[in-house]
């Protein structure tokens, strides 16, 4: 097994170790950190059977068909809990149940889930970006009016966390398609070492904030 490999299996453990310790928390976490919790066990368990079929040799992109529109739902959910101070509920719930439909839709008359699903998770970027960057403004606004920044801290966390990795990978997903299916598999892999060292570094935010929510 070569170095690249290694990599891409290893960084796999950030996200089975954080969705473990979200489990192991899940009963002292807050109302609007649920939703997140479970957004971690669906990536968990979705990311272990993609690992699977990985070592099998076997096509497995239809895990990321059914991860990214399952996971947005997820996030949406726990940024409609955090953002209710700074928009209606009914925003985010008609934007999360649009990115279904539109998700489906793309799997099923344009990119099927046996190639890449680059046209949703483009999306999906997009929508998380302007949710993240949404969630900054509202938490400087908070911590203007209430200086005690601990109560806000684990959330921030997670938020730089769902910023940092879909600003940095927007153009990966962008153009996944074509690298998965156009340029040379050695290459192909380190875009994707490149991925999964930004994946690493959400996931360790992502701890962070559920360390710090859970210890508060």
């Amino acid at each position: 097994m070569n170095a690249t490999k290694m990599i891409l299996i290893l960084s796999h453990i950030p996200v089975f170790a954080v969705a473990l310790y979200a489990l192991f928390i899940y009963t002292r976490l807050k109302v609007e950190l649920k939703p997140f919790a479970w957004f971690l066990f669906c990536s968990g368990i979705l990311q272990l059977v993609s690992l699977i079929f990985w070592f099998l040799e076997k096509n497995n992109l239809f895990i990321l068909h059914a991860l990214v529109p399952l996971g947005f739902v997820f996030l949406a959910a726990f940024y409609r809990k955090i953002l209710a101070d700074f928009l209606h509920p009914m925003v985010l719930l008609i934007t999360a149940a649009v990115f279904v439909v539109f998700s489906v839709i793309n799997s099923v008359f344009y990119q099927t889930p046996d190639v890449f699903n680059s046209n949703a998770l483009t999306v999906e970027c997009v929508l998380l970006l302007i949710l993240s960057l949404s969630t900054y403004t509202l938490f400087l606004n908070k911590m203007a009016a209430f200086p005690d920044r601990k109560q806000l801290a684990g959330t921030n966390w997670i938020n730089s966390g769902v910023f940092i990795y879909h600003a940095s990978t927007l153009l990966i997903f962008y153009f996944g398609e074509y690298i998965t299916s156009n340029i040379g598999l050695e290459l192909s892999r380190y875009t994707w070492v490149v991925h999964s060292a930004f994946s690493v570094i959400m996931y360790f935010c992502f701890w962070k904030g559920l360390w710090n929510r859970a210890t508060t």
